[in-house]
């Protein structure tokens, strides 16, 4: 693995990817390389690199797993922003360093995300066309989940106080940090917070199981309105175009990640390859890092990027 940071020429502050490399790396090979976007309040670190970066890269591929801006290694401030529509410019801009590593097949790149991450893969794979192939893992629409539960179903009063916050910061007034889960799963419990989501999260992030110095589970309140008008599927019917998979397990939670995969599955007609992967027994938090659910996913994502992005091409390699 390789520890890297970057930078375009229009963002005022570098990204932070380690970039996970195949067993035997050949730097005068091109490879299929697939970008891994962490859930909301995580990082490179946890699932999407830790998980599914490591495995898809013991599988031939080369994977790159970032930290979203405002959040882990990468530049922002100010910390802590949660920003849907920076979210999938990001893909973009890791897809641009990518190209430029003599090592990635620029014509073979795919995109894997999990929770809010494999909504923001799904959406990034609408107007980004250099992505050839998109895997939502308990994908999670973010705008929906802002505008019903993490609002408490009242999005115009979260609006409005958001932007009461956002003045009074304006005026010298501390920032307004929001810790999203319960400090403990003990403290989870003497709260009754103990819905399957929730209580679950709690477990991964706040325990040796997922904790990471990067995941971070806060948010600035002032600067999240805009997600509130935020919708990860808009326009799939028409423009989610590349071949598509969703998985889910079929234990709900709060969150609504079944719901929200069970949707973009049936709106992406488009889709040249749309499937869905269903596992009966796991829930939204299993598929983190529990080593069976993970593993019955990977049985079904793997031949799916096979499919679509290919085998390491080793022309150069045999040329030499």
């Amino acid at each position: 693995m390789e520890s890297v940071t970057f930078r375009n020429p229009d963002m005022a502050w570098h990204i932070a990817a380690d970039i996970h490399l195949p067993p035997a790396f050949d730097a005068d090979k091109r490879y299929p390389t697939i970008v891994s976007i962490h859930p909301f309040g995580s990082c490179k670190e946890q699932t999407s690199g830790s998980v599914y970066g490591k495995a898809l890269a013991a599988q031939g591929y080369v994977v790159i797993a970032f930290d979203a801006s405002y959040q882990g290694a990468s530049g922002g401030s100010p910390r802590w922003i949660e920003s849907p529509s920076q979210r999938v410019e990001d893909v973009s801009h890791v897809i641009d360093h990518a190209v430029t590593l003599p090592f990635v097949d620029a014509d073979r790149i795919g995109v894997i995300g999990v929770c809010g991450g494999g909504g923001y893969a799904l959406n990034a794979a609408m107007t980004e066309k250099r992505i050839k192939a998109v895997v939502g893992i308990t994908p999670v629409n973010l705008g929906r989940l802002f505008r019903e539960g993490f609002s408490g179903f009242d999005p115009l009063g979260t609006l409005t106080a958001m932007a009461a916050q956002r003045s009074a910061e304006a005026r010298g007034a501390e920032l307004q940090v929001n810790e999203l889960l319960p400090a403990s799963l003990e403290a989870a419990r003497e709260n009754g917070m103990t819905e399957r989501d929730v209580y679950e999260a709690t477990d991964y992030y706040k325990t040796p199981r997922g904790q990471a110095t990067g995941g971070a589970t806060r948010m600035v309140f002032s600067h999240a309105q805009k997600t509130l008008s935020w919708d990860a599927f808009a326009f799939a019917e028409t423009l989610m175009t590349q071949p598509m998979m969703v998985v889910l397990g079929q234990k709900v939670g709060a969150f609504g990640a079944y719901r929200d995969g069970m949707e973009i599955y049936g709106r992406a007609m488009a889709s040249k390859d749309r499937q869905l992967v269903e596992l009966e027994d796991w829930s939204h938090y299993d598929l983190y890092d529990r080593e069976e659910p993970v593993g019955l996913a990977l049985e079904k994502i793997v031949p799916f990027f096979r499919k679509h992005l290919g085998e390491e091409d080793v022309s150069a390699a045999e040329a030499a």
